[in-house]
Formats: structure tokens, sequence, C-alpha cells
């Protein structure tokens, strides 16, 4: 009996083992490249659209959702975001199309906003995102960024 629960013990480890073999890759997750596939007005003070993010995923399938967030220009908040869900694709490099609605912050208006556009260059524009990464299995976390630098991953 004793030599049954060692054998039956020793399968359940290599079975987590392996359930688990990709989430060593989960450190090498990384964004790419961002743009935006295109914008509309909606009204005088927000817009929708649709953002292109490439996600270099060496791990296992995953959703992201719930996303937040705001885009500073020097350290001053010009635009408040929400977006919708996107499910990322394992062991791929691939380039995803995030829906999202953005709100001009107050005392922003288009004009300051066109201004930060007209510039051949996003220097100076950062962001602060908060996002929910979901397994398949439903087990996830809220995920917080702060000051991501756009013109490092802007396309």
């Amino acid at each position: 009996m004793r030599r049954f629960r060692g054998i039956l013990l020793l399968l359940c480890a290599a079975t987590l083992l392996w359930s688990c073999g990709d989430i060593k890759n989960v450190n090498n997750i990384k964004l790419s490249s961002c743009g935006v596939k295109y914008i509309t007005p909606t009204s005088l003070r927000s817009m929708t659209g649709v953002l292109l993010l490439e996600i270099d995923n060496p791990s296992f399938n995953f959703t992201v959702s719930d996303v937040e967030g705001c885009v500073k220009f020097s350290d001053r908040k010009m635009l408040l975001f929400t977006a919708g869900e996107v499910p990322v694709q394992r062991h791929s490099i691939q380039v995803y199309e995030l829906p999202c609605t953005v709100t001009l912050a107050d005392k922003v208006s288009y004009l300051d906003i066109m201004a930060i556009a007209a510039k051949s260059s996003y220097e100076g524009l950062t962001a602060d995102v908060d996002l929910r990464v979901t397994l398949k299995s439903g087990v996830g976390t809220t995920l917080h960024y702060k000051d991501i630098d756009l013109s490092q991953i802007s396309q």
C-alpha cells in the first residue's frame, strides 16, 4: 500500500510538472510593439478605436481583459482609456486588434491631442495600464504597469 501511494504521488507530481511546462516562459512574454489602427470621435470628449498590439508569447494561451489606463504627456493626464478583451495564442508572435474607448482627461481638448499627434515621435508620452490576464482554466491575475514609455514600443 505504501508503494502504491508513492507511485500515485509521483504520477501526480509528474502530471503537475508536465501541465505547467510552459510556466518557465511566462517571464518571456512581451509586447513587441503597439500602434493605432484607427480612431473615430464619438462625442466632444470621447473616441473609439482599435489598437494593434504585437505580442511575443512563447508560453501558453491566455486572455487579456479589463484593460484600463491613462496616457500622459510630461506627467499630465491626457487620455483615459478602457479596452475589450483579446485572446492570445500560445507559442506565437502575432499582431492582435484590441477595441478601445478613449475619453479626454479633465481640462484637455482635442486641440491638445492634435498638437501631440502632429509630432513625428511619441517622446514624452507615457502610459499607466491595469489589465487582467486569465488562463483557459479561469485562473487569473490583475497586472499594474506605471509610466510605460510609449516611444519605446510604438510603431
